[in-house]
């Protein structure tokens, strides 16, 4: 499925045939794959953060959106990346993907693609389900829908905690429902500051149900938050109005306003104080702790979420093109609850 990268809405499915792989390449073949405003958030950004480079649509006016998931390998003419292998990976809206492994090992493998090699790393990472100390059979539809988007609210959790909070003695995250805040919000609460989730009217009893907040508030309703305290703002939903009113309330108190994700499709980057990239501190912690330390961290942190998502989502699978296409468009628009949690198959 390639989209319009100037209308998302316009979407195109074509028919072509499974490229052989040349030498040192290999051919995964996209099985599971999940749909959540984190996909709708590659896309708007797709420009500016390169994230159409990943996957070339062929013709430049359009983009594959970035979808994480499972795929098996089909046919592989690289050592050490053998038929019927399962990975756990960044893939293409798309029946299949040659990659080129490198970096091959009992864990499984980086894409060493030349038109890949300036994209961030972690996009580049397929981890094998053998050698993945986070994969359980059971859980991979919580894997595909959650894994990437916690890997986010993880290190933005930890960047805090690394910087002491900023000074702030309150937290405010906007699009408090969705599934990468409250995923951060699991992360922060009790840690020290006020965690505060700002929602549509809608979606506050879900947020405030999810017991990951100290408070919940209707976007109207965020000019009663106390000014007086020190406050970082992290943006989730990229709504001018809501972050002119943060400003315009908080003051010299906003200690911090930070961009995260952009549920609400405005790119707000520009308007932010700073954006949140996660792969910088990826960097910087595995410098710190180690790839394997850093591996250990996220996934007993992992482990502590999956305890509680469980109640939090409805998982929906739904199967073939057709329906990746549905639910690309549902997404987009915002006609998904909080509580949905899209997978789409491929026979």
């Amino acid at each position: 499925m390639a989209v319009a990268r100037d209308d998302l809405t316009r979407t195109t499915l074509t028919e072509r045939a499974v490229p052989a792989p040349s030498d040192g390449e290999a051919v995964l073949r996209v099985d599971r794959v999940g749909m959540t405003a984190n996909n709708v958030t590659y896309a708007v950004l797709g420009e500016s953060f390169r994230y159409w480079e990943h996957f070339p649509a062929g013709d430049p006016a359009q983009g594959l959106v970035p979808l994480w998931g499972f795929a098996d390998v089909v046919a592989s003419a690289t050592e050490g990346v053998e038929v019927g292998q399962r990975y756990y990976g960044y893939l293409p809206s798309a029946g299949h993907l040659v990659v080129r492994p490198v970096r091959v090992d009992s864990r499984g493998f980086r894409d060493g693609a030349a038109h890949r090699a300036e994209l961030p790393s972690p996009y580049l990472a397929y981890a094998l389900t053998t050698g993945d100390a986070a994969y359980e059979a059971e859980r991979e539809d919580l894997l595909i829908l959650f894994r990437p988007l916690f890997f986010t609210s993880f290190m933005l959790a930890d960047q805090l905690v690394d910087n002491e909070f900023h000074r702030a003695r309150a937290l405010v995250l906007s699009s408090a429902s969705s599934k990468t805040a409250y995923a951060a919000a699991f992360e922060l609460h009790g840690k020290g500051p006020r965690v505060v989730g700002l929602t549509s009217p809608g979606n506050v009893a879900f947020t405030e149900a999810l017991g990951c907040y100290d408070a919940v508030l209707p976007y109207e309703r965020a000019d009663e938050l106390d000014a007086s305290v020190p406050t970082a703002y992290l943006d989730l939903s990229g709504q001018p109005g809501v972050r002119a009113v943060l400003r315009g309330h908080f003051g010299a108190n906003l200690v911090r306003d930070i961009a995260v994700g952009l549920t609400g499709q405005v790119p707000n980057v520009a308007d932010a104080g700073e954006f949140f990239f996660a792969p910088v501190q990826m960097r910087k912690r595995t410098v710190d702790w180690g790839r394997d330390g850093l591996d250990a961290r996220f996934g007993e942190a992992w482990r502590r979420f999956c305890g509680r998502v469980d109640a939090w989502v409805d998982l929906s699978v739904s199967h073939g093109p057709e329906a990746l296409r549905t639910v690309w468009l549902d997404t987009l628009a915002g006609r998904t609850s909080p509580r949905s949690g899209n997978v789409i198959s491929f026979p």
